[in-house]
C-alpha cells in the first residue's frame, strides 16, 4: 500500500521562476527519489497545492480596488499587461521544454484576458462586489498552477492542474471566507483519487473554491494552508507538508526573540490556538478538517528541505515545559464598554456581538465584568472603525450602553502549552515575568481548555514582555 502525501508551497517558494523550478524539483525527488525506495513499488501518490507567486494576490486585490475607483480602462490594461509578463518570465525561467512553454503561455494568454474581461466591467461599472473581488484575486493562483505544471511536465512527470472547483472544493456563497459545503469531501476524492490511480500528480490552486452554481470563492487569506488540509483529510493522507520558509513553528517570532527554537512535536489543539493568536505561519481553520481525521501535518522549511520540521499530531507531548510558545498581535485594539444599568450583562453581551458579526468584525479576546456591566474585547485595528460604528447604533433603540472608549496603543499576547492545563503557578510564573519588568496588564482573558493564557499590554512593552515570558518558561532551550 503506498503512502499519500498532500504538499502545500506558499508565495515565497514560488516567487519566481528559479524557485518555481526548485519546487519542482523537491517534488520530483519526492516522488521518484527515497520515498519510493520506502513505499516500495506502489511508489509516492502525491498532491500539490500552490499559492499566488509572492505579493500577486495583494496586487490583485489593490488593483481591482483602484480600477473600481478610478474607472480608466487604459490602466487596466497596463496592468494586466504587467501581469502577463511578469507570469510569462517565471514560466520562461522554470521550464526548459519549449513545447510546453509555449502551451503555458496560451494559457497565461487566455487566463488574463478572462480577468481583463471582469476588470474592464468593473472600471465601466465602478463597483467592486464581494463576488467580483473573489473572482480576480483567485487569478493570483490560477496562474501559478499552470507554470509549476508545466516545470513538472518539462522534466517528465506527468502533473495536471486544477483550480479549486476543479478538484472538488465546493463552498457556500460566503465571499471572502467561503466554508465548505457537507458534500464537498465527496466530491474531492472523485476528483482526486482517480488522478493518483492513473499515477499524475494533480496541482491545486490553494485559497480558492466555487460554490454549486460555479460561482468562483476564497477561503480566506492564507487559505493555501486550508487547501491543502482540506485536501489531506478528504482523501485520507498520510500526511500533509507546509513548505514555509522557516525552520517550522517556533517558539516565538524570531525577529523579535533571538533564542527562539523550532517546535519539534505540537499538538493540534495547541497549534489551533497559536494559529488564532497571531502566528501567522498557520491558517486559522487549516487545523480542523486533519484533526478530525487525525491526519499529521508537518511543518517544513523549503530552505532545508532536508530538516524535519515540526509535526502536529493528535496527542499533546509531555514535557517539563508547561508553556511551549509565546505570541503577539501587533495592530489590535481594545474597546472598553459599559451597560446601562438598567440591563442585563447578557443582554448587552448579546447585542454588542450581533451587531459585530453583522459588520464582519472579528473578536479575538473578551473580558467582562458583571458586577459593572463592563465587557471588553479586542479587535483588529484595521476594523476599529467598523466596530465603533457598530455600538454606536445599539443605543438607536433605547440605553443599551453607558458609555465606551478605545484604545489602539495595545498589544494583544499568548501563552499556549497543553502543559498548562491543570499545572498549578503557570498564570503566576507569567504574571511574575512581567511584573520584574514592571509592565503593566490592561486585559486578562483565559480558554477553558486552559492550553492558552492571554492578556494586554501597551505596544512599547510587548517585546520586552515577550522576551520575559520566554525566558521565564525557558523556551529557548
Amino acid at each position: 500500500m503506498r503512502l499519500v502525501r498532500v504538499m502545500k508551497f506558499g508565495g515565497g517558494a514560488v516567487a519566481d521562476g528559479k524557485k518555481i523550478k526548485t519546487v519542482a524539483n523537491l517534488i520530483r525527488r519526492s516522488k521518484e527519489g527515497t520515498e519510493e525506495k520506502e513505499t516500495g513499488s506502489n511508489g509516492l501518490g502525491l498532491v500539490v497545492v500552490t499559492s499566488a507567486i509572492f505579493e500577486i494576490t495583494d496586487i490583485l486585490h489593490e488593483n481591482a480596488s483602484r480600477v473600481a475607483k478610478e474607472g480608466d480602462v487604459e490602466k487596466v490594461k497596463e496592468f494586466v499587461n504587467e501581469l502577463k509578463n511578469r507570469h510569462e518570465t517565471a514560466a520562461s525561467e522554470a521550464i526548459d521544454n519549449k513545447h510546453v512553454l509555449n502551451v503555458v503561455k496560451k494559457e497565461i494568454e487566455e487566463r488574463v484576458g478572462e480577468m481583463e474581461k471582469a476588470l474592464v466591467g468593473i472600471c465601466l461599472l465602478g463597483e467592486l462586489t464581494a463576488r467580483s473581488l473573489d473572482y480576480i484575486v483567485s487569478f493570483g493562483e490560477r496562474l501559478a498552477a499552470p507554470i509549476l505544471v508545466g516545470t513538472l511536465q518539462s522534466m517528465g512527470m506527468d502533473a495536471v492542474h486544477l483550480t479549486g472547483g476543479d478538484a472538488g472544493i465546493i463552498t457556500n456563497a460566503n465571499y471572502g471566507n467561503a466554508q465548505l459545503t457537507s458534500d464537498a469531501e465527496e466530491a474531492i476524492r472523485g476528483r482526486i483519487i482517480p488522478l493518483l490511480d492513473d499515477n499524475k500528480i494533480p496541482v491545486v490552486s490553494g485559497y480558492m473554491g466555487e460554490t454549486k452554481k460555479g460561482i468562483t470563492t476564497t477561503l480566506g487569506r492564507g487559505g493555501s494552508d486550508y487547501t491543502a488540509t482540506i485536501i489531506g483529510a478528504a482523501i485520507d493522507a498520510d500526511e500533509v507538508w507546509l513548505w514555509k520558509e522557516t525552520e517550522g513553528i517556533m517558539s516565538a517570532d524570531p525577529k523579535i526573540i533571538k533564542d527562539a527554537r523550532k517546535i519539534p512535536y505540537i499538538s493540534y489543539m495547541e497549534a489551533m490556538e497559536l494559529s488564532y493568536f497571531g502566528a501567522s505561519i498557520l491558517h486559522p481553520r487549516a487545523i480542523e478538517p486533519v484533526m478530525r481525521k487525525k491526519v499529521p501535518i508537518r511543518v517544513k522549511n523549503i530552505l532545508k528541505p532536508e530538516d524535519t520540521g515540526t509535526l502536529i499530531g493528535e496527542e499533546p507531548e509531555k514535557t517539563e515545559r508547561a508553556a511551549k510558545a509565546v505570541t503577539l498581535i501587533e495592530n489590535t485594539s481594545i474597546i472598553n464598554i459599559a451597560g446601562a444599568g438598567v440591563r442585563s450583562i447578557s443582554d448587552v453581551a448579546a447585542r454588542i456581538f450581533s451587531v459585530l458579526a453583522a459588520e464582519d468584525v472579528d473578536v479575538i479576546m473578551i473580558s467582562q465584568g458583571s458586577s459593572e456591566r463592563n465587557i471588553s474585547i479586542v479587535i483588529e485595528s484595521a476594523q476599529l472603525e467598523r466596530a465603533i460604528g457598530a455600538i454606536q447604533s445599539i443605543n438607536a433603540e433605547g440605553t443599551v450602553i453607558r458609555d465606551f472608549t478605545s484604545n489602539s496603543d495595545v498589544c494583544a499576547m499568548s501563552v499556549v502549552g497543553a502543559e498548562m492545563a491543570g499545572t498549578p503557578g503557570v498564570a503566576g510564573k507569567v504574571f511574575s515575568a512581567l511584573g520584574k519588568e514592571e509592565i503593566s496588564i490592561i486585559m486578562i482573558s483565559q480558554g477553558s481548555s486552559e492550553f492558552n493564557i492571554s492578556f494586554v499590554v501597551k505596544k512599547k512593552d510587548a517585546y520586552k514582555a515577550a522576551q520575559a515570558i520566554h525566558d521565564m518558561f525557558k523556551m529557548g532551550r
